[in-house]
């Protein structure tokens, strides 16, 4: 009996012209994150994606754990291999479907027949072989509108496949389909799964993180970069970009007053990012940004924020509330991570009354007492850069 996966398109069946492109990028991201685990031969037909192991893996369940994290894999289908022939249909199904359909009290049978020309007509594959599983499993009963087990036929052009169960893959669009961006990571909960949702969008994700010795320590670093690793799971290569904000801290404490440190600090870190993501090709910044969650996330903030951008900034979590994001932050295993003790430089000369409501006006006059373009300048050339792969 041989067993391959069917991977089903989601979003990618509904482009016009331009679907092969996304078809080519999400078949080389298949093939690059299934090298980690073995040989197999991976190729198109009918919108649909065909993963065929080596014959050295007789276990697809580690397989089937990755495809679940790529991005444009609507479903995932473990198949049993069967000829175009209704009596090899019935006799490996009886074998392949053993396992789940001996322990279930209700199914149904359904046929899908892509090849015409096989003999036998959808309804006709279903009764048929919905009688020979109720012969060989009695304690099974009909339900066709609630079964516990959905049996599927599929006569393709080569071969006819048997399933029994669907798992839900990642959906979206490919990673690398749709563009570059910056991400802006911190170590909370927020960031991670704003490039988590910017990736399902296609977009593939660089990060930026900033650090300011010896106010932040190096296990703060290092649980951004556990961040990033995590993240390669769905983003897949992270080129991650670490950047020295000690100095221009200082001199915001120092320089400007203490209401605008906050607004003043997130001006200048947009400011490094649009450079470093210039230099890294990326026409877009992400932040982790949800409106009203904190005094830098007011609509007057992030107005005086975006006044330095010169590049699209996307903030995918800026509609959600925190249950919603600590919950995405679960599902990509992110949370724990961003929930280690270990504050970044957010917290750093944090003001004990923050302006909630800053004018774009006062704030540029603020900032315009000092001259930060050096220290900024000098932060962008002293910025390390390491990449993390899948």
């Amino acid at each position: 009996m041989k067993e391959i996966i069917l991977l089903k398109y989601g979003e990618i069946a509904l482009k016009g012209l331009n679907k092969s492109t996304f078809e080519s990028i999400m078949i080389k991201n298949i093939k690059y994150r299934l090298k980690k685990i073995g040989k197999f031969s991976v190729t198109k037909a009918q919108s649909t994606v065909y993963v065929e192991p080596d014959e050295e893996i007789s276990d697809l369940s580690e397989t089937v754990d990755v495809l679940k994290k790529i991005f444009g894999i609507a479903s995932i289908c473990r198949v049993c291999v069967c000829e175009k022939d209704f009596s090899d249909i019935c006799t490996q199904s009886l074998e392949y479907l053993e396992d789940i359909l001996s322990y279930a009290k209700t199914f149904k049978v359904t046929a899908k027949r892509a090849d015409k020309s096989f003999p036998m007509k959808s309804p006709e594959i279903c009764n048929q072989l919905g009688g020979v599983l109720l012969e060989k499993f009695p304690n099974l009963q009909v339900d066709v509108k609630n079964p516990e087990v959905t049996v599927t036929v599929e006569i393709r052009d080569t071969n006819a496949y048997v399933h029994a169960e669907n798992i839900k893959g990642a959906g979206g669009l490919p990673v690398g389909s749709s563009g570059n961006a910056l991400l802006l990571l911190s170590g909370g909960i927020d960031s991670p799964v704003a490039g988590y949702m910017m990736a399902k969008r296609g977009i593939h994700i660089s990060a930026i993180h900033y650090v300011s010795p010896p106010y932040t320590s190096e296990r703060a670093r290092l649980k951004v970069e556990q961040l990033c690793e995590k993240m390669t799971d769905y983003c897949g290569n992270i080129a991650f970009f670490c950047v020295p904000f000690t100095e221009i801290q200082e001199a915001i404490k120092n320089n400007c007053p203490e209401e605008y440190f906050t607004v003043i600090m997130r001006r200048i870190m947009m400011e490094i990012a649009q450079r470093i993501a210039e230099k890294d090709d990326c026409l877009a910044l992400i932040t982790g940004e949800s409106v009203g969650q904190v005094a830098s996330q007011t609509l007057s903030a992030i107005a005086c924020t975006d006044a330095v951008s010169r590049i699209p900034v996307f903030r995918p979590l800026i509609g959600m509330d925190k249950t919603e994001i600590v919950e995405i932050s679960r599902k990509i295993d992110t949370f724990d991570i961003s929930t280690l003790p270990y504050e970044d430089c957010c917290t750093v000369f944090t003001p004990k009354h923050p302006k909630v409501r800053p004018a774009l006006s006062d704030v540029e006059k603020a900032q315009a007492q000092f001259d930060f373009e050096p220290l900024i300048q000098k932060a962008v050339e002293d910025t390390e850069m390491k990449i993390f792969y899948v």
